[in-house]
């Protein structure tokens, strides 16, 4: 009846009805209860609070430790005398009595690619593979007195759901490296040019100016701790503004007179969390192109202020500005246009991927009016990672 009847639900539709069938975890019916109605609401929430118990370690991909926290809430949902979590080499976590054969059961499963039934003494087994992105990874193996056609069905749709949860376990560890690649594409950005510029910039004054010399130093080897360090995803905004100052130092020495910068900032939001080299792309940005077709010098502007639950700022010039196609491929990352930018589409894509589509960043441009780029970050969305 089982295996007929939902043979078209969801994994866990099907284990709801799978606990639901099993009289023992049925609660007692309340007054005025029909006993049916009352084993409904609660073995549903018996089914979705294994779930839930289970899936944050799943979450972190499949070894010893998220196999040993997860395998004690998976015997919950079956209610099978043992449950095991094996790799596609190991037996990695058991929880209840299984058998010394779990590993040949389990190598026989992946070598099938299916779930496979194993009549034992005293327990018969039901083995299901665990895959993700198509590739059998491990497996799932249930181990009980009387194997059924819905415990075998109960296992296979269990086997499923886990799978599930090791493939958004692998997506979020792309989606890390991901971050990370583009990271190291912001810090390749930085060092060929500024590096060399500020490092020449730096002996120019060795002879004529030691003194200065020295604190230009000290100013690059701080801006260089901070942006070639091995961050995290967040800092603070103070410490984002702080990379920047150190930046325009530099830029300043090189520039002289010629550029001429200004950093406006309200107090109250220094602490609010900001990814990680946020604003020192859309700083360079501005020197880039601000100085640009002006030959008396040019003025870039830093201003932050407080609107509420939202730290808004923008980074403006008063450059030659630009065509606002040019300013969509910029964002765009095109690699066919020189200097298109790297660095304001990364800041870009990490803004969206972190915040959503609304957060993107804001570039307000024209021919021969400057260029002013804007982004919002909330105060506290993902504050604990800071």
């Amino acid at each position: 009846m089982l295996t007929t009847a939902w043979v078209a639900l969801s994994p866990l539709a099907f284990l709801i009805g799978y606990v639901a069938a099993r009289a023992p975890w049925r609660r007692p019916a309340r007054s005025g209860e029909r006993g049916d109605d009352a084993s409904v609401p609660y073995t549903t929430y018996l089914t979705l609070h294994s779930v839930a118990q289970a899936a944050p370690a799943l979450r972190a991909g499949l070894d010893r430790d998220s196999a040993r926290r997860a395998v004690h809430h998976l015997r919950a949902l079956l209610g099978t005398r043992g449950v095991a979590i094996t790799s596609a080499e190991a037996a990695l976590a058991w929880d209840g009595p299984c058998t010394d054969d779990v590993l040949a059961y389990a190598q026989a499963t992946v070598a099938a690619g299916s779930a496979q039934v194993f009549p034992g003494e005293p327990h018969g087994a039901v083995v299901v593979p665990l895959t993700v992105d198509g590739a059998v990874v491990g497996t799932l193996a249930a181990f009980h007195d009387a194997v059924s056609a819905a415990l075998v069905r109960a296992v296979v749709e269990l086997g499923r759901w886990v799978s599930g949860q090791l493939e958004l376990a692998e997506l979020d560890a792309l989606r890390r490296r991901a971050l990370e690649a583009e990271m190291r594409a912001l810090r390749a950005q930085i060092s060929p040019h500024f590096v060399y510029n500020a490092l020449t910039t730096i002996a120019s004054f060795v002879r004529t100016n030691p003194k200065r010399a020295r604190e230009l130093l000290l100013d690059f080897a701080d801006f260089s701790r901070y942006a070639l360090r091995r961050a995290h995803d967040f800092t603070t905004l103070a410490d984002e503004l702080t990379c920047v100052d150190r930046y325009l130092l530099l830029e300043r020495a090189r520039f002289g007179d010629k550029l001429r910068f200004s950093m406006q900032v309200a107090p109250e939001v220094l602490p609010v969390p900001v990814p990680f080299l946020c604003l020192q792309p859309l700083v360079e940005n501005a020197i880039k192109h601000g100085m640009r077709g002006r030959g008396g010098g040019g003025e870039v502007r830093v201003v932050v202020r407080d609107a509420g639950p939202e730290a808004h700022i923008s980074v403006e010039d008063d450059g030659a500005g630009m065509d606002p196609e040019c300013a969509r491929r910029m964002l765009d990352g095109d690699p066919s246009r020189e200097g298109s930018g790297i660095g304001l589409a990364n800041v870009d894509l990490r803004m969206r991927q972190i915040y959503g589509d609304a957060y993107g960043l804001v570039v307000e441009t024209a021919l021969g009016e400057g260029t002013r780029v804007r982004l919002r970050v909330p105060k506290t969305h993902l504050a604990e990672r800071c």
